[in-house]
């Protein structure tokens, strides 16, 4: 067959499902314009915007605009030209790894260009073909794809139940016996915040198993870093585990609103180690310098307005606390990510697409709707992301769209055959 007729004949499980729906640029690759924020615009409507991971509110915090504006206009985009272990390394960039290590608990950190190519490449460098991974089984896309640069067979690599610490220690004891066979190691992966479910990694209950069992913990903190723990230093830091997580990892691409990522560790060599031998970034342009200046300004910002995290997490409690009085299920969440299970409807798929296009249309409520891959099959969510640049208000007007939406679909409206907008 030939590649490309292959590839025009299916377009993968979420490609299947904007095809079927007839709904690119409507439920999948959206446009929403205005400034960012929680009111913006969706093919021309005003909505209320539930769906950026701008938990901070920093995207259009006027201290981050003028530092992206002053670094574009000091350094432009090409500086500096390299890789950093070639020609493009320099003050700015390590002056910035070591704050990023001090804020999270750690000695030293490498600064990613990118946080989802680089935490693939982590895992990719730190395993080698002896060495053995186990990991959740909701381990977020990032992770699935650097296990699967793992050098060993698929053997060498176990899956335990989400957050389920027995079935944990029982793929442990496998992987410590398989480990001991190949003369190798044991990575356990995890996350610190799940970011459909919003659940939080069992890190405290994982750690206590260094006590019986030998192996190294990589937390990816994409959705913790800035939003969790006291200092916003993460899952680690409300547990107060920091030392006991051997590989500390986060992106910028949520509470920082940018675009990088950074690993961190207790051990220098190691990050000198990751430094010469992952691909991802020795073969790799460096994070421009704009980018640099521009997220240790946010990083200062975090710091210094303890007052963000508690805005944030004013919104997400009444958030949460709304929907959960009026009976929507949002799971275990824990985090401000805030899921809405659309479960046992007779519609199944269609019937909750028809929900949001009410919502997005009639109500101008913007959220996202999430269906596997992205979650386990059968699964359909409704996910809201509540930031600290929301307010009560917003909260209210979403509260009541969804009380409206909820009468609606006990009435069966839902269920009819209206068709997505072209």
């Amino acid at each position: 067959m030939d590649i490309f007729e292959k590839l025009r004949n299916n377009w993968g499980p979420i490609g299947a499902s904007a095809k079927a729906l007839n709904s690119h640029h409507y439920f999948s690759f959206p446009k929403l314009e205005g400034e960012i924020g929680p009111h913006m615009k969706f093919r021309g409507m005003n909505v209320l915007n539930w769906s950026l991971n701008n938990y901070l509110g920093l995207a259009n915090h006027p201290e981050v605009r003028k530092a992206d504006a002053e670094g574009a206009a000091k350094w432009g985009l090409a500086y500096p030209m390299g890789a950093r272990m070639m020609s493009g390394n320099s003050d700015l960039h390590e002056l910035f790894e070591k704050e990023l290590a001090e804020f999270v608990g750690k000695q030293d950190a490498f600064l990613l260009n990118y946080g989802y190519q680089g935490v693939m490449s982590v895992i990719e460098c730190v395993c080698d073909h002896k060495d053995v991974i186990v990991y959740d089984a909701e381990a977020h896309a990032c992770l699935i794809d650097g296990i699967r640069l793992h050098k060993a067979k698929m053997g060498q690599y176990y899956k335990y139940n989400h957050n389920d610490m027995a079935s944990l220690e029982k793929n442990l004891i496998r992987a410590t016996k398989l480990a001991e066979e190949k003369g190798g190691g044991v990575l356990v992966i995890t996350e610190g915040v799940f970011g459909m479910s919003g659940k939080v990694g069992s890190l405290d209950k994982i750690v206590e198993f260094k006590k019986k069992y030998n192996f190294r913990l990589l937390v990816d903190d994409a959705h913790g870093f800035g939003t969790m723990g006291e200092n916003g230093g993460g899952v680690s830091e409300m547990f107060g585990v920091s030392k006991e997580v051997d590989l500390y990892f986060s992106t910028f691409a949520k509470s920082m609103a940018a675009i990088g990522g950074f690993i961190a560790a207790d051990d220098p060599d190691i990050i000198m180690y990751l430094k010469y031998n992952m691909r991802s970034q020795t073969y790799a342009k460096a994070l421009p310098m704009p980018y640099v200046e521009g997220c240790r300004k946010r990083l200062e910002l975090i710091k210094a307005h303890p007052e963000l995290r508690t805005q944030l997490w004013s919104v997400v409690e009444a958030l949460q606390s709304g929907l959960r009085s009026r009976g929507f299920n949002i799971g275990d969440t824990e985090s401000p990510v805030t899921p809405v299970f659309m479960q046992g409807l007779e519609g199944g798929l269609p019937e909750v697409t028809n929900m949001v296009r009410d919502l997005r249309e009639n109500m101008g409520v913007f959220c996202s709707i999430i269906v596997y891959p992205v979650i386990p099959k059968g699964q359909i969510i409704l996910r809201l992301i509540p930031t600290a640049a929301h307010t009560l208000e917003d909260v209210n007007y979403t509260l009541n769209a969804f009380d409206s939406m909820r009468e609606k679909l006990d009435a069966g409206i839902y269920r009819a055959n209206l068709a997505v907008p072209a």
